[in-house]
């Protein structure tokens, strides 16, 4: 669909490219995208899966650092297991979050257990980064895991909504978050229609699962929407459909993204990597290989 044939509440429509992580294992990113850096504060939107991993295979993503942004963990299917330099071991299962806050520097490492990898594990989730405020970037590095529930959820006819982080719905999320946003996964009957939240300048939908319809058009599994700040959109499923719905207030300055680093300041990024080439950053206990520097 062209520019010109848009919904008159949609800005933009945004489809994902596919990223072969090996193994059989793709991701569809959304964010960053040319035309759209970021919307409110997420700057990076990844759709992993949904993949079964043979016998013997799983995620192995080997100990890598981050600066300058949170990152939000938020599986559908499947089991990932976080280990970071904080010394914190913690699996993430359906409906939970993980909230990892780098701030001036944190190390990670997201696997497959043994015992899921043993008889072939399943995947499927969204990942996601969130800048930092520019008073924040420096922040001390944090974890914080939020169970399936303690998350607000919300039901409205044909709609069960759960509240991720940021505050939508009349609810509040018990994520600590740097600045106004909302970020929520939303599950529609058949026929059943939502409204997006008000209140934020920016806003968008990804469609995981399903399809939406919106003034009339409709939008399959893996398109994003991004919202004219002054419209109030009326989402509808043909068929049952899962939606994440995002956004938030503007970000306070362009944000740099290179890798793994997310800052408003080109130097800051240029000094991350000499730390990590240079071995600054702190290790993951238990974990001795990491993902050397990419050369870009």
């Amino acid at each position: 669909m062209s520019d010109q044939l848009l919904p008159d509440s949609v800005d933009l429509v945004i489809t994902p490219r596919l990223r072969d992580l090996g193994e059989g294992f793709s991701v569809r990113r959304i964010l960053p995208y040319a035309r759209r850096r970021h919307v409110g504060p997420f700057v990076f939107f990844d759709h992993m899966g949904p993949v079964r991993f043979a016998p013997g295979q799983g995620l192995d993503v080997r100990p890598h650092p981050h600066i300058g942004l949170a990152t939000i963990t938020y599986l559908f299917d499947g089991e990932i297991m976080h280990r970071d330099s904080l010394g914190v071991v913690q699996p993430i299962r359906p409906g939970d979050v993980n909230w990892m806050v780098a701030g001036k520097g944190i190390v990670h490492s997201e696997r497959t257990r043994p015992e899921l990898r043993a008889t072939g594990a399943s995947l499927h989730g969204i990942q996601s980064w969130i800048a930092l405020p520019q008073a924040d970037e420096e922040t001390d590095p944090s974890f914080r895991h939020h169970p399936e529930s303690s998350l607000p959820e919300i039901v409205l006819s044909g709609v069960k909504l759960r509240l991720i982080a940021g505050q939508a719905f009349g609810a509040v999320s018990p994520v600590q978050t740097f600045a106004p946003m909302f970020y929520c996964d939303a599950q529609l009957s058949p026929g059943a229609s939502l409204q997006m939240p008000e209140h934020y300048e920016e806003r968008a939908l990804y469609v995981a699962e399903g399809n939406a319809v919106i003034d009339g058009e409709i939008y399959d599994a893996g398109t994003m929407l991004v919202f004219k700040s002054d419209a109030q959109p009326q989402i509808q499923a043909q068929g049952a459909a899962r939606l994440m719905l995002l956004g938030g207030a503007p970000l306070d300055g362009e944000r740099h993204l290179w890798w793994n680093f997310v800052s408003s300041s080109k130097e800051r990024i240029e000094r991350a990597k000499r730390d990590w080439s240079e071995g600054r950053f702190a290790l993951v206990p238990g974990e001795t290989d990491f993902i050397p520097l990419p050369e870009m």
